[in-house]
């Protein structure tokens, strides 16, 4: 599996780019939010990737970050839901979104993509409720605000029972450089008020 590459950008052709990476150049479809953020060509450039195996293609995708790639991972698993759509859905809302979309179970926001109807927006917020909580935020890989132990604090307050929506919403008012049980009990506390 390929899982990231790191080559210098020698092509834009929406929605693909190509990447010179080891004497090979990769053609990697990505979505607009991914393609915004690209420097000019000629630039190194970073991307995480899904290589999807088909019978008759292997299909490289790339992503800006993490949460990118695990929201398309997570899109692909829903039963109608094709790599075009996902990354349509990626292209017309960002990764924080599309998870307060599928949070507050806003239909609204996601027939706004086009090629999704009312009821593939219902089955994607269905089949959505209880992945999109672990995936990671913009620039992080635990999905947590930037706090040293993240991943630590929302590990426990998992293991403690709670939603992953419910961790990230006390996550998100704790201050940063605590230590792991000094986050723990401030979440708590948050969660207790909630």
């Amino acid at each position: 599996m390929i899982g990231r590459i790191t080559g210098t950008l020698i092509e834009l052709s929406p929605p693909t780019v190509c990447i010179q990476a080891g004497g090979l150049g990769y053609e990697i479809d990505v979505p607009m939010s991914t393609l915004y953020k690209l420097p000019p060509a000629g630039q190194t450039v970073t991307l995480h990737t899904h290589l999807a195996i088909r019978d008759d293609a292997h299909v490289l995708y790339g992503f800006a970050t993490p949460a990118e790639r695990s929201a398309f991972r997570a899109l692909i698993k829903v039963s109608g839901i094709g790599a075009r759509t996902a990354l349509a859905v990626l292209s017309g809302l960002s990764v924080e979104d599309l998870a307060d979309a599928v949070e507050r179970q806003e239909s609204g926001r996601l027939v706004k993509v086009p090629g999704i109807g009312k009821k593939t927006a219902e089955r994607l917020l269905l089949e959505l409720r209880d992945k999109l909580g672990t995936i990671p935020g913009p620039g992080r890989s635990d999905g947590m605000p930037a706090t040293a132990s993240g991943s630590d604090v929302l590990n426990a307050l998992l293991a403690l029972g709670y939603s992953a929506a419910e961790a990230r919403r006390a996550m998100a008012t704790l201050p940063e450089g605590r230590s792991i049980s000094e986050s723990i009990r401030l979440a708590l506390k948050a969660l207790a008020r909630a």
